[in-house]
C-alpha cells in the first residue's frame, strides 16, 4: 500500500481517540474498536483506542486493503502539539496536531514532511457512539484529493 493510500485512510479518522481524552467533566469516546466502513475510495477499518500518555489516547488503525494489512499508530495528548504517525512500526513522513476545542469536538492539523495539507475537524454525536470526521485537503500531498470528505465511525 502506497503512503499516499494510507495518508488518505488516517486523514480523517486520526480524531477519533482525541475525543476520549476528555475528564469526566466532558463527553468521552469509550476506550475500545470503533468502526468504518468501506467507501469507493477507501477500505472498511477499525481502530483500538487505548488510554497512554497520561491521559492521551493511542490510535491503533488496522487496515486490510484487497489482502494488503497494515498498521497505523500515534499516541497524542490532544494538546495540539505534532505527533508522528507511524506505519507497520515504522516511522513515516506523516504528523498529526490534534486539539481539543470543546466536549463533543476536536481539530487536527495535518502534516506531510512539515507542510500542512489538510485540516479535519471530528464530532461526537450526543450518545457518544458516533464519530463524525470532516476532512479537508488543501494540498495535493502527494496524491491525495484536494477538497472536503466525511467519514462516519461507529463504536462496536
Amino acid at each position: 500500500m502506497t503512503t499516499v493510500t494510507v495518508r488518505n485512510l488516517i486523514c480523517g479518522v486520526a480524531l477519533l481517540g482525541a475525543l476520549g481524552s476528555a475528564t469526566s467533566l466532558h463527553a468521552q469516546i469509550g476506550v475500545g474498536t470503533w468502526v468504518k466502513k468501506a467507501t469507493p475510495t477507501a477500505p472498511a477499518m477499525a481502530m483500538t483506542v487505548e488510554a497512554c500518555c497520561g491521559g492521551g489516547r493511542r490510535l491503533i488503525y488496522h487496515i486490510d486493503m484487497k489482502g494488503t494489512k497494515m498498521t497505523l499508530m500515534l499516541e497524542s495528548a490532544f494538546d495540539g502539539k505534532e505527533v508522528p504517525v507511524t506505519i507497520d512500526g515504522k516511522p513515516s513522513a506523516e504528523t498529526m496536531a490534534i486539539k481539543r476545542i470543546d466536549s463533543h469536538h476536536l481539530s487536527n492539523v495535518l502534516k506531510m514532511n512539515g507542510k500542512p495539507f489538510g485540516t479535519s475537524l471530528a464530532t461526537l454525536s450526543a450518545d457518544g457512539k458516533t464519530l463524525t470526521v470532516v476532512t479537508d485537503a488543501t494540498s495535493p500531498a502527494g496524491g491525495m484529493a484536494v477538497g472536503k470528505t466525511t467519514e462516519i465511525w461507529l463504536l462496536k
